[in-house]
């Protein structure tokens, strides 16, 4: 590596010859070969030879100088936020852990596909404990998150089955960090809790690939009572809350109290048009505080969180009160506290902030309620209330993934918070037997609830022995028979996986994954889908699709014609199916080329015909329209 620069022998002024000089590349400084070590086009495997040449350049690269500093900062540049500024760190002891933390997680996500590829349904499903090897490789857990976005934010329309299974193990790592972030918040102080920050770890469990963070959430609630403040300087240029510290102060004037109350009002109704969504109520987005903020628009808990939250930065003191069917808060009119329901005016953040008393809130729901429904009540009943209304949103789904996934993950906040709450326990059992996930959790949780109510020994029996049943079946699984074309009883089959479809009654746009000669489904299906009226009934090949819009569906061939100009669909299982996005047509991942061999094929023939087919036509209509212009001005002139 060592350059030598060597000048001709070359007489002087006084005709004295000087010896030809040698300049070696080692002789340059230190910070010059850092330097010319750091250019872009050097790779770590340049550096590694480099500093394999001599001593010299062995210490210019060493562990924790510039050199590995360079190369580890340039290749993972979301790791940066992990190190203070100026540390000193063995950079390249670094940069190899990162590395083999990269190769093992790949190996791992490319692994699982051909694991859980026919043990898991399409829909609705998680890969439950299947994911604790991750854990268990004892490996820097920013790492592994870092090697699983590097995945997912590769090349689009590629390595789509790994995007897929590196986006669940991703979603899983996150929850477990968050979970555990939760059981250190419910062991606080009671009146260390804050209601916004229980908020924001419920919106976070529900969405872990969202960019929610408490300080990302506290930073726009403090804009809002920035906005607040200017409102009520102009009331009141001489307001104590507008000299203390955001939250320090705690107003004991009442007239103080409405002040603050009224210019609160002022700036999030009327000014920024925060309303409660009557229109869209059982949407789950109105729940999680980062869409309360993005839409303006919330239910009344989660419209009640953000209202307390900012009456607090204002000195004024509410409390949560958890009324049936209508969450409020309460303000308490006497000035040494009082539990009497009629020192209390209730606030309706819902209703743009009306005050009402203890007989008005009785109209808000249409009959009489106990005095113990205006008490106040703890933070931690808060986030019960609030994954309680989740629950029940997850409960009127449709039975679809998201519903599924709703479900769960508000069942297992619900349980982190009371985990010896003997309905939602036997309800996650349900849940997980249902979509045959997780048996070996499930047994955990049927000797929890015997052991906890033993009146519940009839429905924990039958669960249990079916469960076992399920563990056991694992244990020998039954390989899928291969589906191939040239069979004699697939000949009706026109139409083959990965190729893009629409649906001639209903319009929908998809892709097919999977096809049966005959139609499968119960008679009871049958039935309600009218199959009957279709002119060749059930009799005739049907199609496992995947629809643009998120759902699975079981279409009739002569229902089904390739689309005219195929686009991707965007539905959260196609990784699952497929590898890659071609243009044209989805590319079967390996273990669904082994489910229907022939299939492959069968596509690149169809999209060839159908799509060069139609390109070439266009081509000769156009060579057409141009002959015949010609042969027009060939007669004008």
């Amino acid at each position: 590596m060592a350059t030598s620069v060597a000048r001709a022998e070359q007489p002087s002024l006084n005709g004295i010859v000087y010896e030809p000089q040698t300049k070696k590349l080692t002789d340059l400084p230190t910070e010059l070969l850092e330097h010319i070590m750091c250019f872009p086009v050097l790779k770590h495997v340049d550096v590694c030879n480099v500093s394999c040449c001599c001593k010299r350049l062995h210490d210019v690269c060493h562990g924790r100088g510039k050199v590995w500093e360079h190369q580890y900062k340039i290749r993972w540049p979301r790791l940066q936020r992990f190190y203070r500024l100026n540390e000193s760190c063995d950079w390249l002891r670094e940069y190899t852990t990162r590395h083999r933390v990269g190769i093992q997680i790949r190996r791992t996500v490319e692994s699982i596909s051909k694991r859980f590829f026919t043990e898991v349904p399409c829909v609705g499903q998680v890969l439950g404990d299947s994911f604790a090897e991750i854990e268990s490789l004892g490996m820097p857990e920013h790492f592994c998150e870092d090697e699983l976005l590097f995945i997912l934010h590769s090349d689009k329309r590629r390595s789509l089955t790994l995007k897929y299974y590196a986006k669940k193990i991703l979603y899983f790592l996150r929850q477990q960090n968050i979970l555990r972030s939760l059981k250190t918040f419910l062991e606080q102080p009671a009146e260390h809790q804050s209601a916004l920050e229980g908020a924001v770890l419920v919106d976070q469990y529900c969405n872990p690939l969202a960019d929610v963070t408490l300080e990302s959430i506290s930073e726009q609630v403090d804009d809002v009572a920035e906005k607040v403040q200017k409102m009520l300087r102009i009331k009141n240029p001489s307001h104590p809350s507008l000299r203390a510290a955001s939250g320090d102060c705690v107003l004991e004037d009442f007239e103080l109290q409405r002040q603050a109350l009224c210019a609160l009002n002022a700036v999030l109704y009327e000014q920024l048009q925060y309303k409660g969504n009557e229109c869209d109520y059982y949407n789950p987005l109105n729940s999680y505080i980062h869409q309360v903020l993005l839409r303006k628009t919330g239910i009344p808990i989660s419209l009640s969180v953000l209202y307390m939250t900012l009456a607090r930065k204002l000195g004024v003191q509410l409390e949560p009160v958890n009324f049936p069917n209508h969450f409020l808060l309460r303000w308490c009119q006497k000035p040494r506290g009082s539990e009497d329901i009629v020192d209390f005016v209730y606030i309706d953040a819902f209703g743009k902030g009306k005050q009402l008393t203890a007989k008005e809130c009785e109209y808000l729901i249409g009959h009489q309620v106990t005095a113990d429904y205006y008490s106040a009540i703890s933070t931690t009943e808060v986030l019960l209330r609030m994954v309680g209304n989740l629950l029940n949103i997850g409960k009127r789904g449709e039975g679809n993934e998201k519903s599924y996934q709703l479900l769960r993950d508000s069942l297992d906040l619900y349980l982190t918070i009371n985990p010896d709450n003997v309905q939602y326990l036997l309800l996650q059992a349900r849940l997980y037997f249902h979509l045959g996930i997780w048996p070996e959790k499930v047994l955990d949780i049927l000797q929890h609830i015997q052991a906890l109510d033993p009146s519940q020994h009839g429905a924990v029996g039958y669960l249990v022995q079916h469960t076992l049943e399920h563990i056991q079946h694992k244990k020998h699984p039954v390989t899928p028979e291969a589906k191939r074309r040239s069979a004699p009883e697939h000949l009706e089959v026109q139409y083959s996986v990965g190729l893009i479809m629409k649906h001639k009654r209903s319009g929908y746009n998809c892709v097919i994954y999977g096809w049966d000669p005959k139609c499968t489904m119960s008679q009871e299906w049958i039935t309600t889908m009218r199959v009957h009226q279709l002119s060749s009934g059930s009799n005739q090949p049907f199609y496992n699709v995947l629809v643009q819009d998120g759902t699975c569906r079981y279409a009739a061939q002569e229902n089904l014609e390739p689309h005219s100009a195929p686009l991707e669909i965007g539905h959260p299982e196609v990784g699952r199916y497929f590898s890659e996005f071609a243009e044209t047509h989805y590319v079967a991942n390996e273990e669904l080329q082994t489910r229907y061999p022939e299939d492959i094929g069968e596509t690149l023939g169809s999209v060839r015909e159908l799509y060069h087919r139609m390109s070439s036509g266009s081509g000769s209509r156009e060579e057409a329209s141009a002959t015949d212009q010609t042969s027009r001005q060939s007669k004008s002139m």
